[in-house]
């Protein structure tokens, strides 16, 4: 709350600044918002932005198990409001179980085995969607609920609204995971139609309207959203600026289950992973840069948005390897995702992953949109000052 009163104060004083810098029109902070597009952007991402890695006790167990696995695990990231800040993250990543009664993660098993006691945390007896990475072994989170994670990103975007848009991409899980000592590990609940509005909802219960940007803006009066992006393309810089946009990251029945009874997402707060050539297709998922290079690159200069990632499995950091991460910033996605915005002291690599002359965010290299100037998609000289009305 209190960075969100000190944000607002500051750009109330830009505001009063700007209009009291002398006399006629002054020049507008951001000159290119009116011409870029929000695809016109390439931003860093991370990825499980909430994880927080298990205690050590807990990482012994798992090694045990599986040292593929506890390697895959052994990353932490810091609070989302300082990713924002002092990270330049621009998208973000959320796993979310449902849990229509709450309490159904409070009590997780793995520590539990390890002999330690973990204290429970009044939210997590809640009902409502719970944000870890997996049930009972790797519960780690910066902000354990998905309204807590949310509030988190509100009140940042509320002090810097001069940010491009923050992307959340929002993964639901409801998967099982094996149980070899009969600890009573939580059986997630699937997913029905009824939990993925309640998604909707409890985004909607964080965010005012004009603070996020849903499919219905994008599509207009077009009948898909496919044919919006092509013919008439995303909203600009000016109009998208301050917003938060989301995206659903799975496919399959849960994908179905969402866009079912809502042609082209109409009513839907998020976006989805959807196939080109369907009436929702806007967003691509596609992680794999080296093997996905064409497939992306068509992608965004067709007008599409996509996610990639950088680096994967903490592989990428144990080794120094930067192929994917430097395939991922040559294929033009608008959101390369990582878990190395700075390197882990830990491994010997130095690996880490940056947009080249992001501000923090940069110019799209394969849209390569005319005067585009990082300063131009962000300056943050000027994240207190919101966005120009139209």
């Amino acid at each position: 709350m209190q960075r969100a009163v000190a944000g607002a104060a500051m750009a109330a004083m830009a505001v009063v600044a700007a209009a009291c810098s002398g006399g006629g029109e002054a020049e507008p902070a951001r000159p290119l918002d009116d011409t870029l597009r929000l695809n016109d952007i390439q931003a860093l991402g991370s990825h499980n932005s909430y994880h927080l890695e298990q205690p050590e006790e807990v990482m012994i167990l798992l090694r045990a198990f599986s040292a593929e696995l506890a390697d895959s695990l052994e990353y932490s990231h810091l609070p989302l409001a300082d990713q924002f800040a002092d990270q330049g993250i621009r998208q973000i990543e959320l796993d979310v179980f449902a849990d229509r009664e709450g309490g159904l993660y409070a009590t997780p098993e793995g520590p539990t085995i390890a002999g330690l006691t973990v204290p429970v945390d009044p939210e997590m007896s809640e009902p409502g969607f719970k944000v870890l990475h997996v049930q009972d072994i790797d519960f780690g989170s910066s902000c354990p609920t998905l309204v807590a994670c949310l509030q988190e990103v509100r009140d940042w975007s509320a002090a810097n609204p001069g940010h491009v848009p923050i992307m959340v991409l929002i993964e639901v899980k409801q998967d099982e995971i094996p149980d070899p000592v009969n600890a009573g590990f939580a059986i997630p609940e699937t997913i029905v139609a009824d939990d993925l509005d309640a998604l909707d909802a409890e985004i909607r219960s964080v965010f005012a309207p004009e603070e996020i940007l849903v499919p219905d803006d994008v599509r207009g009066e077009r009948d898909s959203l496919e044919d919006a992006i092509v013919t008439d393309g995303w909203p600009t810089l000016g109009e998208s600026r301050g917003r938060v946009l989301f995206a659903l990251d799975n496919g399959g029945d849960i994908l179905d289950l969402y866009v079912q009874g809502h042609p082209a997402l109409e009513g839907r707060v998020m976006f989805t992973s959807s196939e080109r050539g369907t009436p929702e297709a806007a967003f691509l998922k596609l992680n794999d840069p080296i093997a996905d290079a064409d497939a992306i690159r068509d992608a965004v200069a067709a007008g599409y948005v996509v996610r990639t990632r950088a680096d994967g499995d903490t592989a990428q950091a144990r080794s120094g390897d930067t192929a994917q991460r430097d395939a991922a910033l040559d294929s033009g996605a608008q959101w390369i995702s990582t878990d190395y915005p700075i390197d882990d002291p830990r491994f010997p690599a130095d690996y880490r992953a940056t947009i080249p002359g992001g501000t923090p965010a940069g110019c799209n290299p394969v849209r390569e949109p005319e005067g585009c100037t990082s300063e131009a998609v962000e300056d943050p000289t000027q994240l207190a000052v919101p966005a120009r009305q139209n």
